[in-house]
This record gives structure tokens, sequence and C-alpha cells, in this order.
């Protein structure tokens, strides 16, 4: 067995288990196909294994790659965490640089930016980049330097402040109610024009569980994306969710069964905790906590 092995070829070969084909690895790491090929079975000759059966279907894992996995995911995070550290160690105390924050769609469309605005204003040389998506953005693999999640962080690696909870209602435009009428109960809720989702999430299953009837089949319009939802209420087309706190903003919106129906979402602020060092991702981190505190009271 070979003493050095390159970290490329691990890498190559995490890329292919996590993406299920040499093509797909390539793609993922900006790589050809034909080299992504050669890194495994470079890496095969080296540890004298067999970590894929090549069949008509494509490859197939072996269990000795499967028993890499779990090492070649330590040794991508250790990869990321030394990039994270260089490049605080080479900011300085200055506050510039780029920050990648990661949030939900309607998070990052309608509370964050104040936010960024107020933050940009005390840091101009601050360079911020949203990624907008109800994914979870993995930090460990640098997919995002800064996170607004709606779940508790379970990694070690992981700083996180919980900010408290954001609570969702069901709401209306006046004006649909004036011409509708205003369900007193769930059962005439059914009657309604309900905006809801289109393929179930984990947040729409736990939801269910607190909202009774709440289905798929009960929903007059679908989309999967909330601002979607958000503007479909806005523009009068029926009953759909949204943030209490947004609501309140605008007149026109009225909440509907308020005592029935009432979901939070526990907000938390995390970042991988080798960023602490970094003065652009710490102030970035201090100023969504305090933006945030300051939207959810």
């Amino acid at each position: 067995m070979a003493e050095d092995i390159g970290w490329e070829l691990y890498r190559t070969l995490l890329a292919v288990l996590q993406e299920g084909s040499l093509s797909g690895a390539a793609r993922a790491l900006g790589i050809t196909q034909p080299t992504a090929g050669r890194h495994v079975e470079a890496l095969e000759r080296a540890l004298g294994v067999t970590l894929f059966m090549r069949s008509q279907t494509g490859l197939q894992p072996t269990d000795v790659a499967l028993a890499l996995r779990p090492h070649a995911e330590t040794m991508q995070s250790t990869a990321a965490s030394l990039e994270r550290a260089a490049r605080g160690d080479s900011e300085g105390a200055q506050v510039h640089g780029v920050v990648r924050v990661a949030a939900s769609e309607v998070v990052g469309v309608e509370v964050l930016p104040p936010i960024v605005a107020a933050l940009r204003e005390r840091h101009p040389r601050l360079v911020v980049e949203l990624v907008l998506s109800n994914r979870v953005q993995d930090l460990l693999k640098r997919e995002a330097d800064v996170a607004i999640r709606m779940v508790r962080p379970r990694q070690t690696q992981l700083v996180a402040r919980r900010i408290g909870s954001i609570e969702l209602g069901l709401h209306a435009r006046r004006d649909y109610l004036a011409k509708h009428g205003t369900p007193r109960n769930l059962a005439a809720l059914w009657e309604h024009a309900i905006i809801g989702y289109d393929r179930p999430t984990a947040f729409v299953r736990e939801a269910s569980k607190a909202f009774p009837g709440y289905s798929r089949a009960a929903l007059s319009i679908r989309a999967d994306s909330d601002l979607a939802q958000l503007a479909l209420v806005r523009a009068g087309a029926g009953i759909g969710v949204c943030q209490v706190a947004l609501a309140r903003r605008d007149d026109q919106l009225v909440r509907v069964l308020p005592k029935l129906v009432s979901l939070q979402l526990e907000t938390w602020v995390t970042m991988h905790k080798d960023l602490r060092a970094s003065p652009h991702c710490r102030a970035t981190f201090d100023a969504f906590v305090q933006g945030l505190a300051h939207y959810v009271q």
C-alpha cells in the first residue's frame, strides 16, 4: 500500500459517492470525467482494493468504499477548516472581505435586507452574498459562512445563537374576507381557497400535526415557493400561512383563526466555530443576531 496518497484522490472518491457517477463527480469538482476515472483507479491501486463495481447501470460502491466515506468527509471538513482559518488570519482586524449568508426565501427577502443595509453602512468594505433557499446549507463544507436556520443545529463544530421563535399564522387580505366571509372554525376554513405547499417537507409534516386537516388535497392553490405563497396571500387569492410579524406591517392582511392555528419557527444564527476569529464573519454573525432578535420581539 502506498504511504502517501494525495487528498485529491479521496476528494474524487467522496464526490463519486455523493453524486452517484463519474460524470456527476467531475461536474461537482470542475474536472473532466476521464480525470475523475483516473483518480478512482489510482486510489484503488494505491489501497489495493476495489472501490466500485462497474456495471451497465453505472458504478456500485463496494463495502470498502462505503466504509471510507465518513473518513473522506472528515478530510473534506478539515480541508475547509484550514481554508477558513487561513482566510481569517490573513485579514487582520479590519472588517472586510466576502461573507456568504444562507437563509430561507421569506426571511432573506422580507427580513434580512434592512439588517444587511445597516451592516454595510457600518462596514462598507464588506461584501455580502445571500444564498436564499429552504434547503439547509452545509456550513461544514463551506456552502455558507453564516446561516439562519429554523432548526436547532446539532453539529458540535458550529457556533449557534438561539434568537427565539417566529410565529406563523393564517392570513388573508381584507377584501378577500369581505367577499367570501371570515371562517370561525376549522370546518368553515376548508370551504375557502387555501394556499399552501405542493410537495411536503419535514416542516409541513410537523405542522400538519398541529393543524388538523392541513393536507395537499385540501389546498386550492399549491406552490413550493414560500415567496409565491406569500405573494398569493397578498394578492387576495385566498387564505395562507404568513409570519405574524410580516403581516403586522401590512394593514390589508388580517389574521384568521389565531387561537386555533399558531405555528412556531425556532430561529438560530449559526456559523462554523473556526470563523470566530474572522472579523468579517463575526461582525456579520453579531449583526444578524441583533437584527433578528429585534424582529422576533
